[in-house]
Formats: C-alpha cells, structure tokens, sequence
C-alpha cells in the first residue's frame, strides 16, 4: 500500500497512521467503518489515478465526501474522500449549476439564491449534492419537481478503467438511469449538472406544540396534505428530546407568496397557541434551519418506511404510545411530482407519505430499545415494504429500495460497467 502514495497527489493515510481512525469515520458514528487506507483526492485526475491504482491492486473503491449513509461494508477497499472536489458555478440565465462531488447543498442554495433560484435540498445543508443525487433524493421541493436526481442532466464520472468520461441521457442512457439514484456502484462523479428551479418566492418554517396538543395537530396536519397543492410541503414531527417534555411540531415551505401559504395552512392556525412559530419569508438558503439538523457528527439509528395512507386508524396508532427512547418520529408528505413517472431506478413513488424514525444509540441496551420501538411504529401504520435509498440503514440493503425489475437493470449496468467490482456503495446493488 505505500505505493499508494506515489500513485496520486492528495493525501494518504493508511492503518496505524496520526489521524487514520478519524480520517475513516462515517458521518454516523455508530457505524464502524474498516478500510484499506484513506484518500483525500486532489481533483478529478486524482480519482482518475486513485481508480487506476485501486484496479490494479485488486481493491475497491468506496466513495464518500463526509460519510452520510456509510454501512461500513468498506473491508478491504480504499476509502476515497472527495471533499475537495468543491467546484460550484452557477449559470443563473440557463438556470443550471455544475456540482463538484464534495459540494453541501446548503452551499448551492446560498449561490442560488440571490438569483430567484433553488436547488432540490432536503432537511440538512450538510450533505453533498452529488451523495444525495446518487440515492434519488427526497427534497423540501419534492412534490413540484420530483426526485433530485430527476434534476441532473448530466454526469462527470471516473469509470471502473480509471478513464474520466461525461454520462448524459443521449451518451449512455443506461449509465446515466443508473446514477440518478441507484447509487455509486457504477462509477465515480466528481461533478454533475444540475437543472435549478424558479423560487422567487418562499415561506416556511416550524410551528411547536407541547405533546399535549398532537392529535388535534395530526388532525390539522392531515386535512392540510389532503387537499394541498405541489408547491406546498408539510412534515409532522413527533418529538421527545432528552431533557425536555414531548413536543409535536409541523414543518413546512411553500413556492409561493405569504397569503397564500397562510390561507392554505389555515387548519394551524385554529389550534392552540404554539409554543413557536417560526413561519415567515424566507430565502431558499435558510431551509436548513426550519428542522435546525445536527451539522457535525453523531451516532444514530434509523429506520425508515413508506406508507400506503395516513387514515384515522394510523393516525392513532403513531399516537398510541409515548415516542422515547426515540427521539423523533417524522412523516413527510410526498405525492405531487414524486408521483408522476420519472426516468430513475425508483421511479414514481405511489406511497403518499414516509415515516422516519431516529434514535441514539447510546449504548447497546438503549440501541436494543430504539430499534424495538422502530420496529412497534413500523408495525402499527400500514406501509408498502420498500424504502428510498437515501433513507436505507445499515441493516438493509438495494433489495429494500428498488422493485426487482429495477434492481435487475441495475445489476445489469452494474456487471457492464464494473465486471470487477472496483467501485462499492454503500448499499451495492448485489447484495
């Protein structure tokens, strides 16, 4: 592995070196991820290089700017940092942004924004654009524009030959299926194009009851998202932080302008007096405060579910019982554009909302409690089996997010474009 280090130019550490185990460590530190050494690339050429090196050797290649979504199914492959790959130039005119692979996406919405623009971010800033655009993508925007991925019109890659190539939908329509969310299983992006979206307009925020309030809330939340229209996006939030008394909250943005958000979210506004509002204008590089993520490092346990309806009998099943030792139970209303076909692994997404539930692991009796309460609200509401890819945990696999058709091409492309398996996503598509 030393001649590792004359094969590229940006940093390499290896086991046992000042600094490898945290080089190495995974956005979820509950995850342990064990790896054959760590590379910080310096540019495009670098990966380049890092692919050719890797082959050769008959290692693999495991891709990722900070680590979000990591299951630790890195033994014995190269972990490649991407971080500096962090170009970012905006072409307000054709309204398209060019993505370098380590770039956040709350970085793109600060460039965006001062041109009326958006991109398709979801609840953290923190996260790559490209990481997300490989995984489909769940975005505030979702519902008026589809998945992120659906927003890529093209790809910079590094094949499994260590060749760079661009991917588009006329130059390889299979590849470029294949990376608009079924993962990083097929090559390296170090960049991608991005379609932006018209926000000249925005409002959102979050309103915070005390737990006392939730059914009532749940009854708001649901007439709200029966009738609401692609620009509006509501998520409720069952939450109970260490510390503190159980909260539930609504989350929400609207494309539009304040009376009209008002009008539509009038059901809240007849409930009782919140505990907060921070509902108003906003700019589209604000959104990351509206649920106010974590922004560094932390252990977690996830799961998360896709559900058929959100009827009377759901409703009062996620209300039953208490929400500890979870932290928060989530359910995003989907629909709108999520709905209508798209030319991606996941395709149209028939389930009209997803549910998300997180917890601390705090040590293995707690880790045992979070994944058994995940497992009681997951078998109390009705859910169709299948999980976005983004949103998979460690436990789970490709099989959970895609139909068999689906994962089938996916393999297909998998076999044609990386026979040796030189490049390992989090969730590989064989298994």
């Amino acid at each position: 592995m030393e001649t590792l280090r004359s094969a590229v130019r940006g940093q390499v550490l290896l086991p046992g070196a000042p600094g490898f185990d945290a080089a190495r460590r995974p956005w979820n530190l509950a995850v342990e991820q064990p790896v054959a050494a760590v590379v910080e690339a310096a540019d495009a050429d670098d990966v380049a290089a890092l692919v050719r090196y890797a082959r050769s050797a008959g290692l693999g290649v495991a891709t990722q700017p900070n680590g979000h979504g990591a299951t630790g199914r890195t033994e014995g492959a190269i972990l490649l940092r991407t971080r500096l790959l962090d170009t970012l130039d905006i072409d307000p005119v054709a309204r398209r942004a060019r993505v370098g692979a380590g770039v956040a996406s709350g970085r793109v919405q600060a460039a965006a924004a001062p041109h009326g623009l958006t991109g398709l971010p979801g609840s953290s800033p923190v996260v790559s654009v490209t990481g997300v655009a490989l995984g489909g993508g769940l975005s505030w925007f979702g519902r008026a524009y589809g998945w992120v991925a659906d927003s890529v019109a093209a790809f910079d890659v590094v094949d499994a030959d260590g060749r760079p190539r661009r991917v588009t939908a006329d130059a390889d329509p299979d590849l470029f299926w294949a990376l608009r969310g079924g993962g990083g299983d097929f090559a390296v992006v170090t960049a991608l194009e991005l379609t932006l979206h018209p926000a000249p307009r925005l409002y959102g925020g979050r309103v915070l009851w005390t737990a006392e309030h939730a059914p009532a809330v749940m009854d708001a939340y649901r007439r709200i998202t029966a009738t609401a229209p692609d620009e509006l996006t509501a998520w409720l939030d069952l939450l109970h932080f260490p510390g503190a008394d159980p909260m539930v909250a609504v989350d929400v943005t609207h494309l539009g302008d304040q009376d009209e958000a008002r009008d539509l979210l009038a059901p809240l506004d007849r409930l009782a007096a919140p505990l907060s509002d921070s509902r108003g204008v906003m700019s589209p590089a604000e959104l990351g405060a509206i649920t106010a993520e974590p922004t560094d490092p932390g252990a977690g346990s996830s799961r998360a579910e896709l559900l058929t309806e959100l009827d009377d009998t759901a409703a009062k099943a996620l209300l039953a019982g208490p929400v500890a030792p979870l932290l928060s139970v989530q359910i995003r209303h989907l629909g709108g554009a999520l709905a209508r076909p798209s030319d991606s692994p996941h395709g149209a997404l028939a389930e009209p909302y997803a549910m998300y539930l997180f917890g601390i692991p705090a040590d293995p009796a707690t880790a045992e409690a979070v994944t058994a309460r995940q497992r009681d609200f997951a078998g109390a509401v009705p859910v169709s089996g299948r999980k976005p890819y983004t949103f998979l945990n460690p436990g789970e696999s490709a099989a959970d997010a895609f139909t068999p058709e689906a994962l089938a091409r996916l393999r297909t492309v998998k076999r044609r474009h990386d026979p040796r398996d030189v490049f390992r996503a989090n969730f590989p598509v064989g298994g």
